[in-house]
């Protein structure tokens, strides 16, 4: 997925910067997964401190990460392919910031931001989420394979590193933005589809029900979202693209990620098509503001996951709102805002430490 991702950032920006940005992807394999081996793992799911994070000790350098399937964690599977499996979505997450600040930064601030920020907010923040004590698990949260941990989160870390880093020459100027390589964009939305198969029906930690509705799901909320995109540009006087089709696509991959084993497949039908033009209209927004989000990383994934996490908690099967529950849709929204102002003072400290050591903006 990470790849596709590369691809399907690469082929938007302009010609001069299609390496560069695609490398920004490619360097999170490596990165990251050295840092999950060393300490990310047992921060992430380690033994609990305070509902807030893991102990740093517990797996430091993979220790007592072998074969033996941990009950608490994932009783069925060893215990070292749930860690890798939990590494894909380490490394996806900050590759997304990515778009957002694509073509006006120095590679070597990069690689630091998001070290610290894999560290200090994706780790806190899946604990809390993901492992069994983690303070929003307890809660009630439901994310079955993302909505708040990684595309809420990235998303809103994009706005945050859009608003500290400022405005492109090109976008002071009023230029219209060409993407390079359309062919990537839809390269790369295919190898995201077909991997998001991976990251939503595998979070079912097994080959039963729960999968496979995550796997019809997963795939008629991207269909629904593609077609709704594509259909409201046109009732908005714009013609069909070849870019909408992508970006509508993946914007049903975001919106369903957190829902994607809870609802059934009609509602993923609903979810894809509301997240499609709730996205479009704040792509359009954004277009006539002063934010320069250069691949519209916030209005997609952060909205996109935003719309998911609270349709989750309308549609989720016993504790959706449609069945008659509130517990779940208020600690939802009270979660997202909560998750929201984390993530956004905690990643734009982040950007302002990082270039505080090494200046982020090329010149």
């Amino acid at each position: 997925m990470t790849p596709g991702l590369g691809f399907f950032y690469g082929g938007m920006v302009r010609p001069k910067n299609i390496i560069s940005t695609i490398l920004q992807s490619f360097i999170s394999l490596g990165l990251i997964s050295i840092l999950w081996v060393v300490i990310g793992f047992s921060l992430t799911f380690g033994d609990d401190i305070g509902g807030i994070i893991g102990n740093p000790l517990t797996y430091f350098m993979f220790h007592n990460v072998g074969s033996a399937p941990n009950p608490n964690l994932a009783a069925t599977i060893p215990l070292a392919l749930f860690a890798m499996f939990q590494l894909k979505f380490a490394i996806i997450t900050p590759a997304l910031i990515t778009g957002s600040f694509a073509g006006r930064v120095r590679f070597s601030s990069y690689l630091l931001f998001i070290t610290l920020w894999s560290l200090l907010i994706y780790s806190p923040l899946a604990h809390m989420t993901w492992h069994p004590e983690g303070f929003l698990k307890t809660k009630g949260v439901l994310d079955f394979a993302g909505g708040t941990v990684v595309h809420m989160s990235a998303g809103i870390a994009a706005l945050a590193g859009a608003m500290f880093l400022g405005r492109r020459k090109v976008h002071l100027e009023g230029k219209s933005h060409e993407p390079a390589n359309i062919p990537y964009v839809l390269l790369g939305t295919g190898m995201l589809w077909f991997g998001w198969f991976g990251f939503n029906a595998s979070s079912a930690l097994a080959a039963n029900d729960q999968a496979a509705n995550a796997f019809v799901t997963t795939n008629t909320a991207s269909a629904s979202a593609m077609l709704s995109w594509i259909f409201f540009d046109a009732i908005r006087g714009k013609k069909p693209s070849a870019m909408g089709a992508c970006v509508g696509a993946v914007v049903g991959l975001v919106a369903i990620t957190p829902a994607a084993g809870y609802v059934s497949t009609a509602s993923s039908i609903l979810i894809g098509t509301i997240a499609a033009i709730v996205s479009n209209l704040a792509v359009s927004w954004k277009s006539k503001s002063t934010l320069d989000d250069t691949l519209d990383v916030f209005p997609c994934h952060g909205i996109g996951g935003i719309v998911g996490m609270i349709a989750t908690a309308i549609f989720a099967k016993d504790v959706g709102l449609i069945f008659g529950k509130t517990e779940t849709f208020i600690v939802h929204i009270i979660s997202t805002i909560g998750v929201s102002i984390f993530v956004f003072v905690g990643s734009y400290i982040l950007y302002w430490f990082t270039n505080l050591l090494i200046p982020i903006r090329v010149t």
